[in-house]
């Protein structure tokens, strides 16, 4: 195949994977709508419903890396513990270095059958975001200014609203509260120097309060927390649209699993375990540079069918009606009806790449920069 078709095939996959996220995704999003009624009548039924719509929409995310691109995710971790995830509830501490480390992390609750009921810790901005933002919404997601003074009690209520819910969850918090750039890791280096905190090499300084405010909302709620550290062979820099692209990555994610009674429930000492926490990520990040492994077994856990069998269903349910009226307006002639197709591929197109955007880490949040030097926790 020459370049030109290879683009031009390249296109109009893209065009139809996008299609089905945003078409169906959008229609989740007004059942969910529909479901408000419950809440006062069945909450755990209206949690239970929402739980698998959310679901739909967030497996078609896992199907792109898991079938589509074909990437590899290899977990690191202890056999017993292998053995208690997507059994219990637990708090998952993520790093923060790669365009799709969330999509990882995604992937990492799908293996153990909790991507549904998952949860996280995510800024106020991403809540008006159609599809996900709005799907978050109804999964009670807490999000969060980034404004200690304003978002504690907000934070603190809708944790305590989690205490409840009636499915497994994990809780996904990034405790470093932006991406990794080299820029952020030079302030954040300035603030840990100012405190007298060890300097981290691989690492943002982590904030302590809504790690520490998550604890104790959740304690005797939540079993473990799951730390979490993700790198990728070779040297590879992932990129979401490069899974779009259909590339393929190979992951390797070490997971620790350690009792939450093992956490202080003082706050300041909890904030001085989440420190020394990082400071061991950061010594297994060196490991890993130094040898390509972590200190833990290699498990590959299987892929479920499932997130590829909900995309099926919605391609067979979506691309039948586009073909059809397609067809019908090439056959109509009109060069007004024509154009106004392709009016809207354009900005399909364009929404796409707007929300691929939003991981780009060239393009990502200023939070960390030097306005928010003072603020580092």
């Amino acid at each position: 195949m020459d370049i030109v078709g290879f683009l031009k095939s390249q296109f109009i996959c893209h065009l139809l994977i996008c299609y089905i996220f945003i078409v169906s995704g959008l229609i989740i999003n007004f059942i969910q709508l529909f479901t408000l009624i419950l809440w006062p009548i069945n909450k755990q039924l209206f949690r239970r419903i929402n739980c698998r719509l959310a679901y739909c929409i967030s497996s078609q995310m896992v199907m792109l890396l898991e079938w589509w691109s074909g990437t590899d995710c290899t977990l690191y971790t202890d056999p017993e513990s292998y053995h208690k995830y997507g059994k219990e509830n637990a708090i998952v501490i993520l790093n923060h270095n790669f365009e799709i480390d969330f999509l990882c992390g995604w992937n990492f609750c799908e293996r153990f059958g909790v991507l549904g009921s998952s949860k996280v810790l995510a800024k106020k901005e991403l809540s008006y975001m159609p599809i996900i933002g709005w799907m978050w919404y109804f999964l009670e997601i807490v999000f969060c200014k980034r404004k200690w003074e304003e978002d504690r009690k907000t934070v603190m209520q809708k944790l305590l609203n989690l205490r409840d819910y009636p499915e497994n969850f994990w809780f996904l918090i990034h405790c470093e509260g932006t991406r990794f750039t080299e820029q952020k890791h030079q302030i954040s280096m300035q603030v840990a120097e100012a405190k007298g905190l060890p300097k981290l090499k691989y690492h943002l300084l982590p904030r302590t309060k809504g790690f520490a405010v998550t604890v104790q909302c959740l304690r005797n709620v939540v079993s473990a927390v799951y730390d979490s550290t993700l790198n990728f062979r070779n040297n590879e820099n992932p990129t979401l649209l490069g899974v779009l692209n259909g590339k393929k990555y190979h992951a390797d994610l070490y997971v620790r699993r350690i009792p939450l009674e093992e956490v202080p429930e003082d706050e300041q000492e909890c904030s001085n375990w989440l420190h020394k926490l990082y400071q061991e990520k950061d010594a297994f990040q060196e490991e890993y540079y130094r040898t390509g492994t972590y200190p833990a077994v290699p498990i590959v856990p299987p892929r479920r069918p499932w997130t590829l069998l909900n995309w099926l269903f919605w391609a067979l349910l979506l691309l039948y009606p586009l073909f059809k009226l397609l067809i019908n307006m090439v056959n109509s002639g009109s060069s007004l009806t024509l154009a106004s197709f392709a009016f809207v591929i354009v900005m399909a197109s364009v929404g796409v790449r707007w929300m691929i955007g939003v991981t780009e880490i060239n393009k990502g949040s200023t939070y960390g920069n030097n306005d928010n030097k003072q603020k580092q926790k």
